[in-house]
Protein backbone atom coordinates (compact mmCIF):
# COMPACT_ATOMS: atom_id res chain seq x y z
CA UNK A 1 0.00 0.00 0.00
CA UNK A 2 1.42 3.38 -1.02
CA UNK A 3 0.43 6.19 1.35
CA UNK A 4 -0.20 9.40 -0.59
CA UNK A 5 -1.42 11.54 2.32
CA UNK A 6 1.81 13.44 2.96
CA UNK A 7 2.40 14.53 -0.64
CA UNK A 8 -1.25 15.15 -1.54
CA UNK A 9 -2.57 16.49 1.76
CA UNK A 10 -5.50 14.08 1.31
CA UNK A 11 -6.44 10.71 2.83
CA UNK A 12 -5.45 8.61 -0.17
CA UNK A 13 -3.58 5.35 -0.68
CA UNK A 14 -2.70 3.27 -3.72
CA UNK A 15 -3.25 -0.47 -3.41
CA UNK A 16 -0.59 -1.98 -5.68
CA UNK A 17 -2.07 -5.47 -5.37
CA UNK A 18 -5.63 -4.56 -6.37
CA UNK A 19 -4.45 -1.68 -8.57
CA UNK A 20 -6.93 0.82 -7.22
CA UNK A 21 -7.00 4.10 -5.31
CA UNK A 22 -8.24 3.75 -1.74
CA UNK A 23 -10.21 6.76 -0.47
CA UNK A 24 -10.35 7.65 3.22
CA UNK A 25 -13.57 8.42 5.05
CA UNK A 26 -13.30 12.19 4.50
CA UNK A 27 -12.90 11.83 0.74
CA UNK A 28 -15.57 12.24 -1.91
CA UNK A 29 -15.59 9.49 -4.55
CA UNK A 30 -17.75 10.70 -7.46
CA UNK A 31 -16.44 7.95 -9.72
CA UNK A 32 -16.23 4.50 -8.16
CA UNK A 33 -14.10 3.21 -11.04
CA UNK A 34 -11.34 5.02 -12.92
CA UNK A 35 -11.00 5.41 -16.66
CA UNK A 36 -8.40 2.87 -17.73
CA UNK A 37 -6.10 3.36 -20.70
CA UNK A 38 -5.10 0.02 -22.19
CA UNK A 39 -2.36 -1.01 -24.58
CA UNK A 40 -4.93 -1.55 -27.32
CA UNK A 41 -6.03 2.09 -26.95
CA UNK A 42 -2.47 3.29 -27.51
CA UNK A 43 -1.36 1.43 -30.63
CA UNK A 44 -1.37 4.56 -32.80
CA UNK A 45 1.10 6.40 -30.55
CA UNK A 46 3.55 3.63 -29.62
CA UNK A 47 7.12 3.36 -30.89
CA UNK A 48 6.38 -0.25 -31.86
CA UNK A 49 2.70 -1.15 -32.02
CA UNK A 50 3.56 -4.84 -32.42
CA UNK A 51 5.60 -4.98 -29.21
CA UNK A 52 4.35 -6.95 -26.25
CA UNK A 53 3.46 -5.32 -22.96
CA UNK A 54 0.99 -5.22 -20.10
CA UNK A 55 -2.67 -4.57 -20.89
CA UNK A 56 -3.61 -1.88 -18.35
CA UNK A 57 -1.23 1.08 -18.66
CA UNK A 58 -2.69 3.85 -16.54
CA UNK A 59 -5.70 4.82 -14.45
CA UNK A 60 -7.44 8.21 -14.37
CA UNK A 61 -9.55 9.26 -11.39
CA UNK A 62 -11.36 12.49 -12.27
CA UNK A 63 -13.10 14.85 -9.87
CA UNK A 64 -11.38 13.78 -6.64
CA UNK A 65 -12.03 15.98 -3.59
CA UNK A 66 -12.63 16.13 0.12
CA UNK A 67 -16.27 15.57 1.00
CA UNK A 68 -18.00 18.94 1.02
CA UNK A 69 -15.61 20.59 -1.46
CA UNK A 70 -17.39 19.37 -4.59
CA UNK A 71 -19.58 22.43 -5.13
CA UNK A 72 -16.79 24.89 -4.38
CA UNK A 73 -14.50 23.27 -6.94
CA UNK A 74 -17.25 22.99 -9.55
CA UNK A 75 -18.34 26.59 -9.06
CA UNK A 76 -14.77 27.71 -9.69
CA UNK A 77 -14.82 25.78 -12.97
CA UNK A 78 -12.00 23.47 -11.86
CA UNK A 79 -11.34 19.74 -11.49
CA UNK A 80 -8.77 17.84 -9.42
CA UNK A 81 -7.65 14.49 -10.79
CA UNK A 82 -5.33 11.63 -9.83
CA UNK A 83 -3.51 9.62 -12.51
CA UNK A 84 -1.57 6.41 -11.83
CA UNK A 85 0.86 5.16 -14.51
CA UNK A 86 2.16 1.61 -14.25
CA UNK A 87 5.88 0.83 -14.37
CA UNK A 88 7.30 -1.20 -17.22
CA UNK A 89 7.88 -1.12 -20.94
CA UNK A 90 6.07 -2.01 -24.15
CA UNK A 91 8.86 -3.55 -26.12
CA UNK A 92 11.59 -1.04 -25.23
CA UNK A 93 9.34 1.98 -24.71
CA UNK A 94 8.51 3.16 -21.21
CA UNK A 95 4.81 3.28 -20.40
CA UNK A 96 3.37 6.73 -21.08
CA UNK A 97 0.12 8.64 -21.51
CA UNK A 98 -1.45 8.99 -24.95
CA UNK A 99 -0.68 12.71 -25.08
CA UNK A 100 -2.95 15.61 -25.97
CA UNK A 101 -3.33 19.31 -26.61
CA UNK A 102 -5.81 21.71 -25.01
CA UNK A 103 -8.30 23.85 -26.94
CA UNK A 104 -8.42 27.63 -27.04
CA UNK A 105 -10.61 29.36 -24.52
CA UNK A 106 -13.72 30.59 -26.37
CA UNK A 107 -13.25 34.14 -27.58
CA UNK A 108 -9.59 34.22 -26.55
CA UNK A 109 -6.50 33.35 -28.56
CA UNK A 110 -4.95 31.30 -25.80
CA UNK A 111 -5.30 27.63 -24.89
CA UNK A 112 -6.01 26.35 -21.40
CA UNK A 113 -2.99 25.51 -19.21
CA UNK A 114 -2.75 22.69 -16.68
CA UNK A 115 -0.64 21.96 -13.61
CA UNK A 116 0.72 18.60 -12.40
CA UNK A 117 2.12 17.48 -9.07
CA UNK A 118 4.14 14.29 -8.56
CA UNK A 119 2.88 12.37 -5.54
CA UNK A 120 4.90 9.17 -5.89
CA UNK A 121 7.52 7.78 -8.25
CA UNK A 122 9.39 9.51 -11.05
CA UNK A 123 7.88 11.49 -13.91
CA UNK A 124 9.20 12.58 -17.28
CA UNK A 125 7.09 15.30 -18.92
CA UNK A 126 7.42 15.89 -22.66
CA UNK A 127 6.01 19.25 -23.77
CA UNK A 128 5.76 20.23 -27.44
CA UNK A 129 4.64 23.45 -29.08
CA UNK A 130 3.56 23.46 -32.74
CA UNK A 131 4.11 26.39 -35.09
CA UNK A 132 0.56 26.13 -36.39
CA UNK A 133 -2.57 24.00 -36.34
CA UNK A 134 -0.92 21.58 -38.76
CA UNK A 135 0.81 20.07 -35.71
CA UNK A 136 3.55 18.40 -37.78
CA UNK A 137 5.87 21.42 -37.45
CA UNK A 138 7.12 21.97 -33.92
CA UNK A 139 8.60 25.17 -32.55
CA UNK A 140 10.04 23.61 -29.38
CA UNK A 141 10.17 20.34 -27.44
CA UNK A 142 10.82 20.48 -23.68
CA UNK A 143 11.74 17.60 -21.38
CA UNK A 144 11.29 17.88 -17.59
CA UNK A 145 12.21 15.20 -15.04
CA UNK A 146 10.22 15.51 -11.79
CA UNK A 147 10.18 13.83 -8.39
CA UNK A 148 7.62 13.73 -5.55
CA UNK A 149 6.62 17.22 -4.44
CA UNK A 150 7.54 18.83 -7.76
CA UNK A 151 5.01 20.89 -9.71
CA UNK A 152 5.08 21.13 -13.51
CA UNK A 153 3.08 23.76 -15.36
CA UNK A 154 1.83 22.94 -18.85
CA UNK A 155 1.66 26.44 -20.34
CA UNK A 156 -0.79 27.54 -23.02
CA UNK A 157 -0.23 26.24 -26.57
CA UNK A 158 1.80 23.18 -25.49
CA UNK A 159 0.78 19.58 -25.97
CA UNK A 160 2.11 17.12 -23.41
CA UNK A 161 2.87 13.48 -22.65
CA UNK A 162 3.81 11.94 -19.29
CA UNK A 163 6.26 9.02 -19.13
CA UNK A 164 7.01 6.66 -16.24
CA UNK A 165 10.74 5.85 -16.50
CA UNK A 166 10.94 4.15 -13.11
CA UNK A 167 10.36 0.70 -11.66
CA UNK A 168 7.52 1.86 -9.39
CA UNK A 169 4.09 3.38 -9.96
CA UNK A 170 4.04 7.02 -11.02
CA UNK A 171 1.19 8.73 -9.19
CA UNK A 172 0.38 12.38 -9.87
CA UNK A 173 -2.39 14.88 -9.31
CA UNK A 174 -3.48 17.72 -11.55
CA UNK A 175 -5.72 20.78 -11.51
CA UNK A 176 -7.40 21.76 -14.77
CA UNK A 177 -10.37 23.78 -16.03
CA UNK A 178 -13.30 21.36 -16.07
CA UNK A 179 -15.29 22.70 -19.03
CA UNK A 180 -13.22 21.55 -22.00
CA UNK A 181 -12.24 18.31 -23.69
CA UNK A 182 -8.62 17.42 -24.41
CA UNK A 183 -7.60 17.10 -28.07
CA UNK A 184 -5.97 13.72 -28.73
CA UNK A 185 -6.19 13.47 -32.52
CA UNK A 186 -3.12 15.57 -33.53
CA UNK A 187 -0.67 13.41 -31.55
CA UNK A 188 -2.45 10.24 -32.61
CA UNK A 189 -2.29 11.34 -36.25
CA UNK A 190 1.46 11.95 -35.92
CA UNK A 191 2.01 8.47 -34.51
CA UNK A 192 2.96 9.78 -31.08
CA UNK A 193 4.79 12.70 -29.55
CA UNK A 194 7.95 14.36 -30.79
CA UNK A 195 10.22 11.79 -29.10
CA UNK A 196 9.91 8.22 -27.85
CA UNK A 197 11.69 7.37 -24.59
CA UNK A 198 13.17 3.87 -24.76
CA UNK A 199 14.94 1.67 -22.24
CA UNK A 200 18.56 0.78 -22.98
CA UNK A 201 21.41 -0.75 -20.94
CA UNK A 202 23.06 2.68 -20.78
CA UNK A 203 19.94 4.52 -19.60
CA UNK A 204 16.97 6.18 -21.32
CA UNK A 205 17.32 6.71 -25.06
CA UNK A 206 15.27 9.30 -26.94
CA UNK A 207 14.30 8.58 -30.53
CA UNK A 208 12.84 11.34 -32.67
CA UNK A 209 9.48 10.79 -34.33
CA UNK A 210 10.16 11.02 -38.07
CA UNK A 211 6.53 11.84 -38.84
CA UNK A 212 7.16 15.45 -37.80
CA UNK A 213 8.40 17.60 -40.70
CA UNK A 214 10.05 20.05 -38.29
CA UNK A 215 11.47 18.39 -35.18
CA UNK A 216 13.56 20.57 -32.84
CA UNK A 217 16.22 19.10 -30.57
CA UNK A 218 15.01 17.90 -27.20
CA UNK A 219 15.61 20.66 -24.66
CA UNK A 220 16.16 19.36 -21.14
CA UNK A 221 14.82 21.79 -18.56
CA UNK A 222 14.68 21.70 -14.75
CA UNK A 223 11.55 21.82 -12.65
CA UNK A 224 10.83 25.53 -12.29
CA UNK A 225 8.65 26.73 -9.39
CA UNK A 226 6.27 29.58 -10.18
CA UNK A 227 5.58 31.38 -6.92
CA UNK A 228 3.25 33.87 -8.62
CA UNK A 229 0.95 30.94 -9.42
CA UNK A 230 1.42 29.18 -6.07
CA UNK A 231 3.42 26.37 -7.69
CA UNK A 232 6.02 25.69 -5.00
CA UNK A 233 7.87 22.40 -4.52
CA UNK A 234 6.66 20.54 -1.46
CA UNK A 235 3.40 22.47 -0.99
CA UNK A 236 0.47 20.16 -1.91
CA UNK A 237 -1.73 21.61 -4.65
CA UNK A 238 -4.95 20.63 -2.94
CA UNK A 239 -3.88 22.43 0.22
CA UNK A 240 -3.14 25.55 -1.84
CA UNK A 241 -6.74 25.53 -3.10
CA UNK A 242 -8.15 24.97 0.40
CA UNK A 243 -6.26 28.02 1.65
CA UNK A 244 -7.20 30.20 -1.32
CA UNK A 245 -9.99 29.18 -3.73
CA UNK A 246 -8.75 31.77 -6.22
CA UNK A 247 -5.22 30.35 -6.34
CA UNK A 248 -5.77 28.57 -9.64
CA UNK A 249 -7.71 31.24 -11.50
CA UNK A 250 -4.92 31.15 -14.09
CA UNK A 251 -6.32 27.81 -15.25
CA UNK A 252 -9.73 29.26 -16.09
CA UNK A 253 -8.67 32.79 -17.03
CA UNK A 254 -5.31 32.23 -18.78
CA UNK A 255 -5.67 35.42 -20.83
CA UNK A 256 -4.98 37.41 -17.65
CA UNK A 257 -1.67 35.68 -16.96
CA UNK A 258 0.11 35.74 -20.33
CA UNK A 259 3.13 37.67 -19.01
CA UNK A 260 3.66 35.11 -16.24
CA UNK A 261 3.45 32.23 -18.71
CA UNK A 262 5.98 33.97 -20.97
CA UNK A 263 8.37 34.51 -18.06
CA UNK A 264 7.97 30.88 -17.01
CA UNK A 265 8.98 29.66 -20.47
CA UNK A 266 11.98 32.01 -20.56
CA UNK A 267 13.16 30.86 -17.13
CA UNK A 268 12.49 27.20 -17.88
CA UNK A 269 14.44 27.17 -21.15
CA UNK A 270 17.32 29.41 -20.04
CA UNK A 271 18.49 27.13 -17.22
Amino acid sequence: MIDLSKQSGLDLKWDSTLKRLVFGEKMSTPEARPDIRRRGDMLDVLYDERAEGVDELYYMYRGVSLAGDENTIENKGLRYDITVICPGVIGREYIKTAGHYHPEKPGKKITYPEVYEVLHGRAHYLLQKPFSERFDELESVIFIAAKPGDKVLIPPHYGHITINPGDDYLIMSNWVARHFSSIYEPIRKMGGGAYFELHSPDGPEFIGNKNYSILPALQRCPVTPVSQLNLITGLPLYRVFKENVNAFDFLIEPENYQSIFDEYIRELTSS
